[in-house]
């Protein structure tokens, strides 16, 4: 279940969420500029976050990761892939709470996601990148704010394609505990890399958590 984009119009652009996109691709461009893979091998030592090196050390070096990770991609797949959702649900969520407060939450949420994973796997010395864990929080909140509109999706079945339109409650969940089966299936296979599921869910779980506190007091929840 891919979506495409809601039927949710918001009041004003949504400057935060555009400036994000184009921050991570900007980063991602870089990533193809340096020479070689040992350059980008480095480049990701650097600026990945890399569980074990949290859990051993309270360098301030090493924290700085859980915010420069957010920004790394590791293919153009995984970066389309994050942005088309923070661009269908980031919009939305931004405008229910201004875009000061939106950074914070996108931050705060990418933090949660990171710690679920280090909390998971606190050892392993895997790099783990991507926006995916900041833009499950920005799913979390979506669902709490606006369940019942409709996400156009695409829906493949066997060999065909379907597009239908779907409430988010019902899209979010179903990726929701998607995320928690395939958490719990790669469990014994998190050293061998892959989709870091646990970040997702944390992520998400962080989003519902926060939105009560970020959004406007005018914005009512399950709308």
């Amino acid at each position: 279940m891919i979506p495409l984009r809601d039927e949710n119009p918001t009041r004003r652009f949504a400057v935060v969420t555009a400036t994000l996109i184009v921050a991570n691709i900007a980063v991602f461009l870089y990533e193809l500029s340096l020479p070689g893979t040992r350059a980008l091998e480095a480049f990701f030592s650097d600026f990945a976050l890399i569980p074990a090196n949290i859990s051993n050390t309270a360098s301030p070096a090493v924290y700085r990761t859980v915010l420069t990770s957010m920004f790394l991609h590791g293919d153009w797949l995984h970066l389309l892939g994050n942005m088309l959702y923070l661009w269908i649900f980031g919009n939305n969520v931004e405008d229910s709470m201004g875009r000061i407060r939106f950074v914070l939450f996108y931050l705060l949420c990418g933090a949660g996601a990171a710690a679920s994973q280090i909390l998971v796997e606190p050892h392993s010395q895997l790099p783990m990148v991507g926006a995916s864990g900041a833009i499950s929080g920005v799913l979390g909140a979506y669902l709490l704010l606006f369940p019942r509109t409709r996400v156009l999706v695409l829906l493949p079945i066997w060999i065909f394609i379907r597009f239908v339109y779907v409430p988010a409650w019902l899209m979010l969940l179903f990726w929701f505990a998607l995320q928690l089966v395939s958490g719990a299936v790669n469990m014994g296979r998190m050293h061998e890399g892959g989709i870091a599921f646990w970040a997702h869910s944390g992520g998400f779980l962080a989003g519902l958590i926060l939105i009560p506190f970020f959004k406007r007091r005018s914005v009512r929840l399950l709308q």
